[in-house]
């Protein structure tokens, strides 16, 4: 029998867990297997907890033919459409954040890449924040950047560029057909040349195998990726995952144990789908969860943030901003 105790030693004392060990922690009992993710957890993170908010800052009319979003033109779904929001009402939201005390802020737009028009709008909003204030972190999720946008944003002190790869390469031609994961990858390649913090993750509950997912956690850790967002899939009625079930709460806490293991100095983050595992993700932050989305998420409800924060506070997490 697999002895998950002796695997985490290793990883303890620096071992690289390989596709092999992962396998054998597909059948390990859970209990088992949480407990000794969340101890990998604690010896390489502390109870540093880094959360963020988010601002959809556009929405809809995504040219992209991503199966689980509500926001493609591919799909006919029930969502809000808009265009970019205004530099005025993009500062407006952001100082909101900033002053209810939480220092982290992470812009998303739909859309395989912004226009220069959209970007100069962010562009102008971060250097205004920046004249002005010194509490705030700031990420962003903005589709397939240049290599000049990333310099761009660089300057004005952003510090982390999401760019989710979703699955694995071989499954990920199951999920979109309109980008290639060789893009995604060549634009990860660019914020890692200009020294930001990448943050890349994956969406479950698709119809991929836990293959899969260990092959997604693998390659995350080959790019050094330390801020690794779990997305469960809510399926959204007139996607073509409409039907898929919903994953339980056991196999997400799973998922992110194998992922802990992986990436033992991680922040593994719980994102989209919180608020379906029937706790808040209570057991998922104490199955080797570090991080999280604190609010609302893009197009579907998250979890209020007064529960967030009482929830961290009784699990004996500390709120942390670094990006170290």
């Amino acid at each position: 029998m697999f002895d998950v105790d002796e695997l985490k030693d290793k990883v303890l004392n620096n071992y690289k867990v390989t596709k092999e060990d992962a396998l054998n922690l597909v059948d390990v009992p859970l209990d088992d297997l949480t407990s000794a993710a969340n101890e990998i957890r604690y010896h390489f993170c502390g109870n540093k907890f880094d959360a963020c908010t988010l601002i959809n800052i556009k929405n809809g009319r995504c040219s992209e033919d991503c199966k689980f979003c509500a926001q493609s033109n591919h799909y006919n779904t029930d969502i809000d459409v808009y265009p970019i929001l205004s530099k005025e009402e993009l500062k407006e939201r952001s100082l909101a954040i900033l002053d209810a005390g939480f220092e982290r802020i992470s812009y998303v737009a739909s859309g395989r890449k912004i226009s220069e028009k959209e970007f100069n709008i962010i562009s102008q909003v971060l250097e205004e924040l920046n004249n002005e204030r010194d509490d705030f972190h700031v990420c962003v999720s903005l589709g397939l950047l240049t290599k000049e946008q990333i310099n761009t944003l660089k300057k004005l002190n952003v510090e982390r560029v999401h760019n989710n790869l979703e699955s694995s390469r071989n499954y990920f031609k199951e999920i979109c057909t309109t980008h290639s994961y060789d893009e995604k990858l060549e634009t990860i390649d660019d914020i890692r040349s200009e020294n930001l913090m990448v943050c890349s993750g994956g969406i479950f509950g698709m119809g991929e195998t836990f293959e899969d997912r260990i092959d997604l956690a693998l390659i995350l850790r080959d790019l050094g990726v330390k801020s690794i967002p779990i997305n469960v899939l809510n399926p959204i009625k007139g996607t073509p995952v409409e039907n898929n079930e919903i994953l339980s709460n056991d196999e997400v806490c799973r998922l992110i144990a194998i992922f802990r293991f992986i990436n033992p100095d991680a922040f593994i983050r719980m994102a989209g789908g919180r608020a379906l595992l029937g706790d808040n993700g209570r057991k998922a932050f104490q199955s080797g969860a570090n991080a999280g989305i604190l609010g609302n998420m893009l197009t579907t409800a998250g979890v209020e943030i007064e529960e967030d924060l009482k929830l961290l506070d009784d699990l004996g997490f500390e709120l942390t901003y670094s990006i170290e």
